[in-house]
């Protein structure tokens, strides 16, 4: 099981510097459960880049040097953002999260517990809940990392065997890996794993393990009728 749910399946860990995350990781999820303890020891809150106005920020915030935090952004904290990212307007980051350098989270976005490698792009109207997003992953206007089952039950993902295989996460949203591409309007339903270089037509709804190098291709059915008076 460790081939196909390992970190190095789905992440380039030289592309985040938290990579220490991974390291007795058996499977790429576990890192989540690792968040929260791994900013109480090793995060040394800090402001390094360029406020525009007045957004929110606690205390226990690190950020790097030339990020730029837009009016209106809350930052609550414990949270660790990277070098040269640009936190927009209307964006909500919540507790335990980890972003990368170079990347954007933006407008009406919201975070938590979630780790965000480099150069990743969360730009416009998406929930990241307890999620790990690979080195350049992009999220369409509107995606959806849905992140609690209706029955709120253990998240549990298929195994080789053909049965499933138990997370021991009541809170697991989805694992993007390196460079996926979700397009817009998208949800990927609880426990969903997203192989590197792979891309979801707008609208889908995604359950389960995506390959690498797949695109998923959601096509809709419509009827053009004449309107009547």
């Amino acid at each position: 099981m460790s081939a196909l749910y390992s970190p190095e399946t789905y992440l380039d860990l030289q592309h985040s510097e938290h990579r220490m995350l991974f390291e007795s990781a058996v499977n790429v999820w576990e890192a989540l459960s690792q968040i929260s303890s791994y900013l109480q020891f090793r995060l040394k809150p800090g402001i390094h880049g360029r406020l525009i106005g007045k957004p929110f920020i606690s205390g226990a915030v690190f950020i790097g040097a030339g990020t730029v935090i837009e009016q209106g952004a809350m930052i609550k904290g414990p949270a660790w953002i990277g070098e040269g990212c640009e936190i927009r307007n209307g964006c909500y980051i919540r507790e335990n999260v980890i972003v990368g350098s170079g990347c954007v989270l933006g407008n009406s976005c919201e975070f938590k517990n979630s780790i965000i490698f480099d150069e990743a792009q969360i730009p416009h109207f998406n929930y990241v809940g307890d999620s790990i997003l690979g080195f350049r992953a992009h999220l369409g206007a509107g995606v959806i990392l849905s992140n609690v089952r209706l029955d709120h039950s253990e998240v549990v993902v298929p195994n080789q065997a053909g049965g499933y295989l138990p997370t021991g996460l009541r809170k697991f949203g989805a694992i993007l890996g390196d460079r996926t591409e979700i397009g817009c309007n998208s949800v990927l339903n609880p426990g969903s794993i997203i192989g590197r270089n792979s891309m979801l037509y707008p609208g889908t709804q995604w359950k389960g393990v995506l390959p690498a190098n797949s695109t998923v291709k959601t096509i809709q059915t419509q009827q053009v009728v004449e309107r009547r008076p």
